[in-house]
C-alpha cells in the first residue's frame, strides 16, 4: 500500500516522465533484454528498433503516475495491458524481473541526486501495486478461459488444415485442435498468440482472428512483412498438416452489443479483425458500412468475400479506396487519400453509430481526426493497434 508521502513522490516525478520518460524506458529495455534472455520472446525486436515499444511504455508509466490517486481513470489502459499479457502468456514470475529493471533504470537515468532512496522506495511500492492489479486480472482471465467450453490454459497444439493465399501479401491459416476437441469461442475482434521457434529462437506473436467463431477452427490471416521474422516463417515454412503452439483468444477491441449502425474502417491488413465483426453485425441484422483502404487491387484481401456478403445482406454497404488502380483489375470506389468530406459520403446519415478503425498508425491518425471532424461521438469510436499501443494525437 502506498503511503501519502510515496504518492506525493510519484506525482512529483510526472514532469520528469513528461520530458525524459522515453529515455528511461529505452534504458529499461536495454537492461532487461540484455540481461534476461528468458523475456526476449515476448518482445518484437522491430518495435524496439523503431522506438514504438519504449514510447508506448513511457506513455503508460506517465499515465499511471498522473493517476496514482485515482486509478479508475486509467480505464481501458489496464484492460489493454491485461489482454496483451494474456495473449502472450505473461506470468507472475515475470513481474519481479520487470520491477527490478525498471527501478535500476530510474536510478541510472535520473541519477542518485534525483532518484534518491525515497524515490526508489516509492516507485517500488507503486510498481508492486500495479503488478498486483495486473496479476490478479490476468489470473482471472486465464482461469475463466480454461474453464470455458473448449478452453485451455497455456499453449495448445493446433494443426494447419488449410493455407489460402488471400492477396499478393496476405495468407490465411486455418487452425484446428490436434486433439480433435472443441475450441473456445471468442469475441469478434480478438486475437490469438502464437509460440514459434524460428532458427532456434523462441518468439511470440499476436494475430487477429479473421473469421467468425465456429467451435471447430480458427483462421488467422498474416501479411508478409519485409524483414518480418514471424510472418516470413509462417508464409515460407508452415504448410498444411504442420502444427503450431497457440495461446487462447484475448483482446478488448471487440464488437459492442447494440443495434446502432456499425462502421468498419480498415487499412491494409487491418481488415482482418473487421471480418469477424462484420459477420457478427450482419447476423444481428445491424446496418454495416464497410470501408477498406488498400494500396491496390493486388494487395486487397477478401474483396470477393465481402462482395458475396453484400449480395446476401442488403443492410451491408461496402466501399473500397485504393492508392492506385490498375486498368484491368476490378475498380475501387475511389483512388487516393480521402478527406473528411469524401469519407462522409461513405458514412450513415446519422452520426449515432458504433465505429471501429484500424490499420497503420498514420492511417489511424487521419481517420480519428476525420471522424471527429464529422461529428462521430468519440465514446463510440474504437481503434486497435498492431504492436504497442500509441497515442494518435
Amino acid at each position: 500500500m502506498l503511503t501519502p508521502d510515496q504518492r506525493a513522490i510519484i506525482k512529483a516525478t510526472v514532469p520528469l516522465l513528461e520530458t525524459g520518460g522515453e529515455a528511461l524506458t529505452t534504458h529499461f529495455y536495454k537492461i532487461m533484454l540484455g540481461e534476461y534472455p528468458e523475456v526476449r520472446p515476448f518482445f518484437n525486436q522491430a518495435h524496439q528498433a523503431n522506438g514504438d515499444q519504449p514510447r508506448a511504455l513511457a506513455n503508460s508509466v506517465l499515465m499511471y503516475a498522473r493517476n496514482i490517486d485515482r486509478l479508475e481513470q486509467l480505464g481501458g489502459l489496464v484492460s489493454q495491458i491485461v489482454n496483451k499479457h494474456v495473449s502472450l502468456q505473461i506470468l507472475p514470475a515475470h513481474y519481479p524481473i520487470v520491477g527490478a529493471c525498471l527501478l535500476r533504470a530510474i536510478r541510472e537515468v535520473l541519477g542518485a541526486e534525483i532518484a534518491t532512496d525515497a524515490v526508489i522506495a516509492a516507485w517500488a511500492a507503486a510498481y508492486q501495486q500495479l503488478a498486483d492489479i495486473l496479476i490478479g486480472a490476468e489470473e482471472k482471465v486465464y482461469a475463466d478461459t480454461a474453464a470455458a467450453p473448449g478452453g485451455w490454459r497455456g499453449a495448445r497444439t493446433l494443426r494447419v488444415t488449410r493455407k489460402v493465399a488471400e492477396s499478393a501479401e496476405i495468407t490465411s491459416f486455418y487452425l484446428a485442435p490436434q486433439d480433435g476437441g472443441a475450441l473456445v469461442s471468442f469475441a469478434p475482434g480478438q486475437y490469438i498468440g502464437l509460440h514459434l521457434v524460428v532458427n532456434g529462437q523462441e518468439i511470440r506473436r499476436n494475430y487477429s482472428l479473421s473469421a467468425a467463431p465456429n467451435g471447430r477452427d480458427y483462421r488467422i490471416s498474416v501479411k508478409r512483412e519485409a524483414g518480418g521474422v514471424a510472418s516470413n516463417f509462417l508464409h515460407d515454412q508452415i504448410g498444411e498438416g504442420d502444427t503450431l503452439q497457440v495461446y487462447p483468444p484475448a483482446g478488448d477491441f471487440v464488437l459492442a452489443d447494440g443495434d446502432k449502425p456499425v462502421v468498419l474502417i480498415s487499412g491494409g491488413v487491418g481488415i482482418t479483425p473487421t471480418l469477424a465483426m462484420l459477420d457478427a453485425a450482419l447476423q444481428g441484422k445491424r446496418p454495416v458500412h464497410f470501408i477498406h483502404f488498400a494500396r491496390s487491387h493486388a494487395v486487397h484481401a477478401f474483396r470477393d468475400a465481402i462482395e458475396a456478403r453484400q449480395a446476401r445482406h442488403p443492410q451491408l454497404q461496402r466501399f473500397y479506396v485504393y492508392d492506385e488502380h490498375e486498368g484491368d483489375a476490378p475498380a475501387p470506389h475511389a483512388t487516393g487519400r480521402l478527406d473528411a468530406a469524401q469519407l462522409a459520403q461513405y458514412l450513415p446519415a446519422s452520426r449515432d453509430v458504433d465505429a471501429y478503425f484500424l490499420g497503420p498508425k498514420p492511417f489511424m491518425r487521419q481517420i480519428k481526426r476525420q471522424l471527429r471532424e464529422l461529428g462521430l461521438p468519440e465514446a463510440q469510436t474504437r481503434c486497435e493497434f498492431f504492436g504497442p499501443a500509441a497515442a494518435l494525437e
